[in-house]
């Protein structure tokens, strides 16, 4: 029997690493330590869900359709945002709302690419991304990275076929953390251009990027919109990850094409997670400063701490965002590290594996910690048990 193209991907991997914790018990003095998911646990605040309650009781057009490609706006005043961030110029009919950013993602694959068509992607590489070319029939053709975790244009030249319809990049990375700098992201923009693809960049993670200022110039070339594609999410921003707000930017055509798939799937974004985004963009700007501090305050602790696991063997080969990325010391495959920190250290980490095509070894010295939802008291009692490992 011929394998459909869901069977030919993996499981989720969140939700298979969930699955560990069937039968194992966690007391109040080692509770389990949840390090699995790039997701805040906490809600909105409540300044915003008492204004997404006041939208849902009085407005009835928050419980109805609205326009594919998402509410005006939304759409205008991230346009404005966009402008304002990458100091360019971006107008509202260049940017569509989604409902999440792996929906922008997988729009944007269905509306540039054929089966048996190829993206390229970094390695390791986000296993949504992934996940989504196998079901599509695209081919992902990875691209390893070195101890950086930098991926090299020259490498990514020598991978482009006749096949090939696209490089995806994410800064900063998930799962590596780390923030692509601005002369590399232009080096990829160039070589998509070059090559007549089109360059997907995810910046999921853009409001934590340590850097100040314009984190790359891409906006700023003439005629980027027919080779970048930008995706972005407002899911970690606001705290809004169960209502699915998500957005693209690119050119006028390309979201023609997208806005057929987004019809046929979900129709439109969520009334109520855009008016949040909309809320949020213009009423919470010093309320997500401060969470970007405190994210970059404890990206300083996974820092500081290091060198109590470096004296274990351990290596940080990337850190930013929402993510530290290791190379563990020990002589088993990083899949079955990951099974074994659960019941014998309370902690639900996910293995390189998930991250990395079969045929790459690095994958199985390697583990993500998604580090956000920990406080620096978090992030140590995470060391301690790390540190007291005896594999």
């Amino acid at each position: 029997m011929t394998l459909t193209r869901t069977a030919s991907t993996f499981a989720p991997p969140v939700m298979e690493a969930r699955r560990w914790l069937e039968g194992v018990e966690f007391t109040a003095d080692r509770p389990l330590i949840n390090v699995s998911q790039a997701a805040p646990v906490d809600p909105p605040p409540l300044v915003l869900r008492q204004a997404m309650a006041e939208f849902a009781i009085n407005e009835d057009s928050a419980h109805l359709y609205g326009p594919v490609l998402g509410n005006d706006d939304l759409r205008s005043e991230l346009a404005r945002e966009i402008s304002e961030h990458y100091a360019a110029a971006i107008t509202a009919d260049q940017v569509a709302i989604t409902s999440g950013c792996n929906q922008a993602f997988s729009a944007v694959i269905s509306a540039i690419t054929d089966q048996e068509d190829e993206v390229i992607l970094p390695t390791p590489w986000y296993f949504n991304h992934k996940m989504w070319l196998d079901m599509a029939g695209v081919r992902a053709v990875d691209l390893p990275t070195g101890d950086d975790l930098l991926p090299d244009p020259d490498k990514a030249r020598s991978l482009i076929t006749d096949k090939t319809r696209a490089i995806a990049l994410v800064t900063p990375n998930n799962p590596g953390g780390v923030e692509y700098p601005a002369e590399l992201v232009l080096a990829f923009y160039d070589l998509a251009r070059e090559a007549g693809i089109r360059l997907l960049v995810d910046e999921t993670y853009r409001d934590f990027d340590s850097r100040n200022g314009p984190p790359h110039a891409l906006f700023q070339q003439p005629g980027w919109e027919d080779t970048l594609v930008h995706l972005y999410s407002f899911s970690k921003a606001y705290r809004l990850t169960g209502h699915r707000v998500g957005a693209v930017a690119s050119s006028v055509s390309l979201l023609a094409e997208m806005e057929k798939f987004l019809d046929t799937v979900a129709i439109c974004p969520g009334q109520i997670g855009q008016f949040a985004a909309h809320w949020g963009m213009q009423n919470l700007t010093q309320w997500l400063a401060g969470e970007r501090a405190e994210i970059l305050d404890r990206r300083a602790a996974i820092s500081e701490g290091m060198p109590r696991l470096e004296s274990k063997g351990w290596r940080l080969l990337g850190l930013g965002a929402y993510f530290a990325y290791l190379e563990h010391p020990f002589a088993m495959p990083s899949d079955e590290v990951a099974r074994r920190l659960v019941s014998e250290a309370g902690i639900l980490l996910l293995p390189g594996t998930m991250f990395m095509p079969d045929h790459d070894p690095a994958g199985k010295r390697q583990v993500r910690i998604a580090f956000a939802n920990l406080d620096r008291r978090g992030i140590e009692q995470l060391f301690d048990r790390l540190q007291a490992l005896t594999f």
